[in-house]
C-alpha cells in the first residue's frame, strides 16, 4: 500500500479532524461540535505515528545543508520520521529518561533535530534552548527544567555550541550527551572529547542498537502530560520556562492546519530555529497531522546571508506553497529579484512583532504573493489569532481568533482588579482555552518540574500583557504592549538581563532598557541609565561593556543614553518604561528626519504619545514637497502611528 493509497478522507469531506474552514464566518459551525468530538491524536508522539500509518512513503522532511548545498538536500519519509523517534526515544529511555524528565535540546536545526526533539518528547519533557546563549545562561535554564540527559550541536555542526554543551554537562552532572552531526555529512564522525561522569556519544550511533519499529519500555504520553518546557521572555532576571502539555500543542497545531489555505499535498518553507515554539507547531506539528511535507533551511535559517541569493530557486524545484517568517525577513526578501517560478507560492505568513504597512506593501507588489498575519504567544502555545487572504483580508488586524480559543479585553484597575470590556473596545488582551499553559517551571520535585502562572492565569484566563481591541466576529487589532518585552526580529529581549549587564559598571547608578522602534528588526534594545556623580563614561565604553556581558548577541544594546535625572517611576515607586519607550521612538524619529535631510527649526520638534494604547508621532511638515515624500516613505516602514504635525503648507 502506497502512501497516497493509504490517505484518510481528504481535507472538508466528512472527516471530522477537518472541519471546513474557508472563512471567517466558518467559525460557528466548527465550534457547534465539541473539540473533544474532533479525534486530535492524544500527543505528539500519536501524531507522528498517524502520519507514518497514513503516508509512509510520503516525505515528512526534506533538509538542506547549507544555502549553497541545497541540491544535496536529505529526505525523510514518515515512516523513518517514526523510526528515529522509537529509537532515540529508547535511547533516551535507556540512560534514566522518564516520563516527567526534561530532556535538553542545544543546536541549530540539522536533519536528525526534529526526531530528536519529538523523541523527546515522547520518551520525557524536551527543553530546546538557543545555542547561541552564553554557558552560565544554557545551564541555569536546563537547570531549571531538571535536565538529564542532553542533545547538543556536535563539533562538526557548530564548535562554539559544543563547547558549550560540555560545559553544561560538567557543571550540571548531566547522565549523558549526545551529538548531531550536520546535514549530509560525508566521512566517519570524529572522535568526541570525553567529559567526566558524562555518557558522550554521537547520536545517531548510539541509537542505532535500538528498535526502530516500537517503544521499548516508554509508555506514550497522555493528553496531559507535560511535553516541552520553551524560554519566554519576561520582566525580571531569572530565567522562565513555560511548560507546554501534549493536548496544548496538539490542539494548537491542528488549529492552525485546520483550514483549507493548503491542501495535504502542499508543501512548507521551514527556517525558524527549533528552540522557537513557531517552528515546532507552525513547520512539524501543523504538517504531521496534514501529512505535509516541510523543506527546512540549513542550520542559520534566514540569518544565512547566500539562503536569498537561491532561495526563489528552492522555492520553484520544491513547490513550495508558503512559508513563515518574521517581518525582517520579508523586508528583505522584497529586495531579492524574483528569478524562478513562484506559481506555487500561495501566500506567506508573518508573525512575532509588528508588521510595518510598508513592509506588506514592498513585499506583495514584489512578488505578487500575499502575506497572512498571525498573533500568538508562548504561554497560550503559539497561535491565537490568524488572518485571511483575499477578500477576507481585515486589514489592520493580525486575523481572527482560532477555533475554540476565546478572546476578550479587560480593564485593569490599579488594585488590579480586572472588568470585562465590550467588543471593540480596546483594553488587555486575556485569552482563554485549551492552549493557555499550564504554568512557568518554578523548580523540580519528586514527581517532575514544578509549575505555577505567577499570576498571569485568573479563572482559566491569561494575562497576554498585549493591549489590543476584538471585534464581534473575533478579529484582533494589536494596539500597543503593556509588557517590557523587547521584540527584535520576532526575538523575545528580556530588558532585564540587558539592565543587569550595565548595572554591572562601577559608574551606572541606574539602568532601564527599553525597545526602540527600528524598520528592520521592529525593535532593538537600547538603555537609559544614571551616572555616579560626578562620573563621566563614554558610550562607546559603555556599549562594549554590556556587550561583552548579555547572554546573547541579540541582547546587546544598540544605544546608552545617559538621563539627566533620576530615572522615572510609577507612583508607587516602580520603574515606569513609558516614558522612556516614548523617548526612544522620538529619537528614531529625529535620526530618520536627519537621513532625509529635514532640519527641525528653532521651536520645532517631534511629539510622541500613546493615544489607544500605541505610540503616535507628530513629525514637523516639510516645506519642500520632495522631502515631505522622503519622510513619508521613511516613515511609512516603522509599525507606530505617525502624522505631519502642521498641515495646509505648500
Amino acid at each position: 500500500m502506497t502512501g497516497t493509497e493509504s490517505r484518510a478522507p481528504r481535507h472538508g469531506t466528512g472527516d471530522p479532524l477537518w472541519p471546513v474552514y474557508d472563512r471567517p464566518s466558518d467559525l460557528a459551525a466548527i465550534e457547534s461540535v465539541p473539540l473533544e468530538a474532533r479525534g486530535l491524536p492524544s500527543s505528539t508522539y500519536a501524531a507522528v505515528a498517524r502520519a507514518a500509518r497514513l503516508r509512509p512513503d510520503g516525505p515528512a522532511l526534506t533538509v538542506l545543508p547549507s544555502a549553497e548545498e541545497w541540491p544535496r538536500a536529505v529526505t525523510v519519509t514518515f515512516a523513518e520520521l517514526l523510526a528515529q523517534v522509537h529509537r532515540f526515544a529508547n535511547l533516551l529511555r535507556a540512560h534514566g529518561v522518564a516520563r516527567t524528565t526534561a530532556v535538553g535540546l542545544l543546536s541549530p536545526n540539522t536533519a536528525l533535530l526534529p526526531a530528536a526533539l519529538l523523541a523527546a518528547q515522547t520518551a520525557g519533557i524536551a527543553a530546546p534552548v538557543n545555542p547561541a546563549l552564553s554557558a552560565e545562561h544554557a545551564a541555569r535554564l536546563l537547570a531549571s527544567s531538571g535536565t538529564r540527559v542532553l542533545i547538543a550541536a556536535g563539533p562538526e555542526l557548530d564548535a562554539e555550541a559544543w563547547r558549550t554543551a560540555r560545559e553544561v554537562a560538567h557543571s550540571l552532572r548531566l547522565t549523558a550527551l549526545f551529538a548531531l552531526r550536520p546535514t549530509a555529512c560525508a566521512g566517519a564522525a570524529p572522535e568526541l572529547e570525553p567529559v567526566d561522569g558524562v555518557v558522550v556519544a554521537h547520536l545517531d550511533t548510539a541509537a542505532a542498537a535500538h528498535a526502530p519499529d516500537r517503544l521499548v519500555g516508554v509508555e506514550p504520553p497522555a493528553p496531559g502530560d507535560l511535553a516541552a518546557c520553551f524560554h519566554t521572555g519576561g520582566t525580571t532576571g531569572a530565567p522562565k520556562l513555560a511548560a507546554h502539555t501534549h493536548a496544548n500543542e496538539i490542539t494548537d497545531a491542528w488549529m492552525i492546519a485546520a483550514n483549507r489555505l493548503l491542501d495535504e499535498d502542499s508543501v512548507l518553507f521551514a527556517a525558524l530555529p527549533l528552540f522557537h515554539v513557531n517552528a515546532l507547531i507552525v513547520t512539524v506539528l501543523g504538517p504531521l497531522l496534514r501529512g505535509q511535507h516541510v523543506v527546512w533551511a540549513g542550520p542559520s535559517g534566514y540569518r544565512e546571508p547566500a539562503l536569498y541569493g537561491v532561495i526563489w530557486k528552492i522555492f520553484e524545484h520544491h513547490r513550495v506553497a508558503t512559508l513563515s517568517a518574521v517581518p525582517t525577513v520579508y523586508s528583505v526578501l522584497a529586495q531579492v529579484p524574483v528569478d524562478a517560478d513562484l506559481s506555487a507560492l500561495r501566500f506567506a505568513v508573518v508573525g512575532a512583532s509588528a508588521l510595518p504597512p510598508a513592509v506588506r506593501e514592498a513585499f506583495e507588489d514584489h512578488t505578487g504573493v500575499e502575506l497572512c498575519e498571525g498573533y500568538g504567544l508562548t504561554e497560550a502555545t503559539c497561535a491565537s489569532a490568524r488572518g485571511f487572504v483575499g477578500e477576507d483580508h481585515r486589514p489592520g488586524t493580525v486575523g481572527q481568533r482560532l477555533p475554540y480559543q476565546r478572546l476578550k479585553t479587560v480593564r485593569v484597575d490599579a488594585d488590579g482588579a480586572w472588568h470585562d470590556l465590550p467588543p471593540g473596545e480596546p483594553g488587555t488582551l486575556v485569552i482563554a482555552g485549551p492552549t493557555v499553559f499550564p504554568g512557568y517551571v518554578t523548580g523540580c520535585g519528586p514527581y517532575g518540574p514544578l509549575l505555577d502562572s505567577l499570576g498571569t492565569v485568573r479563572d482559566g484566563w491569561l494575562d497576554t500583557g498585549d493591549l489590543a481591541c476584538v471585534d464581534p466576529d473575533g478579529f484582533v487589532r494589536l494596539l500597543g504592549r503593556a509588557k517590557d518585552l523587547i521584540i527584535r526580529g520576532g526575538h523575545n529581549i528580556d530588558p532585564a538581563v540587558v539592565e543587569d549587564a550595565l548595572l554591572a559598571h562601577p559608574g551606572v547608578t541606574a539602568a532601564s532598557a527599553v525597545g526602540r522602534p527600528d524598520p528592520h528588526a521592529g525593535e532593538v534594545p537600547v538603555v537609559y541609565v544614571t551616572l555616579s556623580p560626578d562620573t563621566a563614561v563614554p558610550v562607546a565604553e559603555l556599549l562594549a561593556f554590556a556587550a561583552e556581558r548579555v547572554p546573547e548577541r541579540a541582547a546587546a544594546p544598540k544605544d546608552v543614553m545617559v538621563w539627566d535625572g533620576p530615572l522615572p517611576v510609577t507612583d508607587v515607586g516602580k520603574p515606569a518604561k513609558l516614558p522612556l519607550r516614548l523617548d526612544a521612538t522620538r529619537q528614531a524619529v529625529v535620526a530618520e528626519l536627519a537621513s532625509c535631510g529635514v532640519r527641525l527649526a528653532p521651536g520645532e520638534r517631534v511629539g510622541c504619545e500613546l493615544l489607544d494604547g500605541r505610540p503616535l508621532v507628530r513629525v514637523p511638515h516639510p516645506a519642500d514637497r520632495t522631502l515631505r515624500l522622503r519622510v513619508a516613505a521613511a516613515l511609512d516602514r516603522y509599525a507606530f502611528r505617525w502624522e505631519f504635525a502642521t498641515e495646509g503648507r505648500p
